[in-house]
Protein backbone atom coordinates (compact mmCIF):
# COMPACT_ATOMS: atom_id res chain seq x y z
CA UNK A 1 0.00 0.00 0.00
CA UNK A 2 1.52 3.16 -0.96
CA UNK A 3 0.19 7.14 0.75
CA UNK A 4 0.37 9.73 -0.93
CA UNK A 5 -0.17 12.95 0.31
CA UNK A 6 -0.01 16.61 -1.72
CA UNK A 7 0.74 19.90 -0.58
CA UNK A 8 1.48 23.33 -2.01
CA UNK A 9 -2.17 24.43 -3.49
CA UNK A 10 -2.89 27.89 -3.33
CA UNK A 11 -4.77 31.12 -5.03
CA UNK A 12 -2.43 32.62 -7.61
CA UNK A 13 -2.64 35.38 -9.60
CA UNK A 14 -2.41 34.46 -13.90
CA UNK A 15 1.12 34.69 -14.44
CA UNK A 16 2.48 33.53 -11.14
CA UNK A 17 4.29 30.24 -9.96
CA UNK A 18 3.33 26.95 -7.46
CA UNK A 19 5.30 24.16 -6.31
CA UNK A 20 3.24 21.12 -5.53
CA UNK A 21 4.34 18.29 -3.20
CA UNK A 22 3.58 14.61 -3.18
CA UNK A 23 4.99 12.99 0.09
CA UNK A 24 5.31 9.17 -0.63
CA UNK A 25 4.74 6.81 2.01
CA UNK A 26 7.46 4.38 0.21
CA UNK A 27 11.06 4.82 -1.51
CA UNK A 28 10.00 6.58 -4.80
CA UNK A 29 11.89 3.89 -6.84
CA UNK A 30 9.87 1.15 -5.03
CA UNK A 31 7.02 2.28 -7.82
CA UNK A 32 7.57 2.03 -11.42
CA UNK A 33 6.39 5.90 -11.73
CA UNK A 34 4.81 8.56 -10.07
CA UNK A 35 2.26 11.48 -11.94
CA UNK A 36 0.39 14.53 -11.36
CA UNK A 37 -2.80 14.50 -12.41
CA UNK A 38 -5.43 17.67 -12.57
CA UNK A 39 -9.32 17.69 -12.39
CA UNK A 40 -11.15 20.61 -13.12
CA UNK A 41 -14.79 21.17 -12.12
CA UNK A 42 -17.02 19.37 -15.15
CA UNK A 43 -14.21 17.36 -16.92
CA UNK A 44 -12.53 14.45 -16.39
CA UNK A 45 -9.11 14.02 -14.89
CA UNK A 46 -6.08 14.61 -16.94
CA UNK A 47 -2.43 13.71 -17.01
CA UNK A 48 -0.20 16.46 -16.27
CA UNK A 49 3.04 15.42 -15.85
CA UNK A 50 4.60 11.73 -15.00
CA UNK A 51 7.78 10.68 -14.26
CA UNK A 52 9.26 7.04 -14.29
CA UNK A 53 11.88 5.19 -11.56
CA UNK A 54 14.87 5.24 -15.02
CA UNK A 55 13.79 9.16 -15.04
CA UNK A 56 11.72 9.71 -18.39
CA UNK A 57 9.65 12.52 -17.81
CA UNK A 58 6.41 13.21 -19.96
CA UNK A 59 4.20 16.23 -20.29
CA UNK A 60 0.79 16.94 -21.01
CA UNK A 61 0.70 19.44 -24.32
CA UNK A 62 -1.05 22.13 -22.32
CA UNK A 63 1.57 22.66 -19.59
CA UNK A 64 5.03 21.63 -21.64
CA UNK A 65 7.27 24.73 -21.10
CA UNK A 66 5.85 26.15 -18.03
CA UNK A 67 5.24 22.78 -15.80
CA UNK A 68 8.42 20.57 -14.31
CA UNK A 69 8.19 18.17 -12.49
CA UNK A 70 11.01 16.71 -10.31
CA UNK A 71 11.86 14.08 -7.53
CA UNK A 72 14.12 14.32 -3.89
CA UNK A 73 14.62 10.42 -3.06
CA UNK A 74 15.98 10.99 0.18
CA UNK A 75 12.99 13.17 1.18
CA UNK A 76 10.54 10.57 -0.93
CA UNK A 77 8.95 13.14 -2.29
CA UNK A 78 7.77 14.58 -6.17
CA UNK A 79 7.77 18.18 -7.07
CA UNK A 80 5.70 19.47 -9.43
CA UNK A 81 6.88 23.03 -10.30
CA UNK A 82 4.15 25.05 -11.89
CA UNK A 83 5.29 28.64 -13.80
CA UNK A 84 3.12 30.76 -15.70
CA UNK A 85 -0.11 29.98 -14.44
CA UNK A 86 -3.55 31.05 -16.68
CA UNK A 87 -7.02 30.51 -15.35
CA UNK A 88 -7.10 27.41 -17.38
CA UNK A 89 -4.75 25.25 -15.12
CA UNK A 90 -7.61 25.87 -12.28
CA UNK A 91 -8.29 22.35 -10.90
CA UNK A 92 -7.58 19.74 -7.96
CA UNK A 93 -4.32 18.19 -8.59
CA UNK A 94 -3.53 14.35 -7.66
CA UNK A 95 -0.67 12.98 -6.90
CA UNK A 96 -0.51 9.43 -8.85
CA UNK A 97 2.06 6.31 -8.22
CA UNK A 98 1.70 3.12 -10.21
CA UNK A 99 3.25 -0.24 -9.33
CA UNK A 100 2.33 -3.60 -11.62
CA UNK A 101 -0.61 -1.79 -12.94
CA UNK A 102 -2.32 -0.46 -9.55
CA UNK A 103 -2.33 3.16 -8.76
CA UNK A 104 -2.57 4.91 -6.02
CA UNK A 105 -4.01 8.46 -5.84
CA UNK A 106 -3.65 11.35 -3.11
CA UNK A 107 -6.37 13.23 -1.96
CA UNK A 108 -5.83 16.20 -3.97
CA UNK A 109 -4.69 20.15 -3.53
CA UNK A 110 -6.52 22.90 -4.88
CA UNK A 111 -4.97 24.97 -7.48
CA UNK A 112 -6.65 28.33 -8.06
CA UNK A 113 -5.53 30.68 -10.88
CA UNK A 114 -7.61 33.97 -10.60
CA UNK A 115 -6.85 37.69 -10.30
Amino acid sequence: QVQLVESGGALVQPGGSLRLSCAASVSIFSVNAMGWYRQAPGKERELVAHITRLGRTNYADSVKGRFTITRDAAKNTVFLQMNSLKPEDTAVYHCNAEELSVFYWGQGTQVTVSS
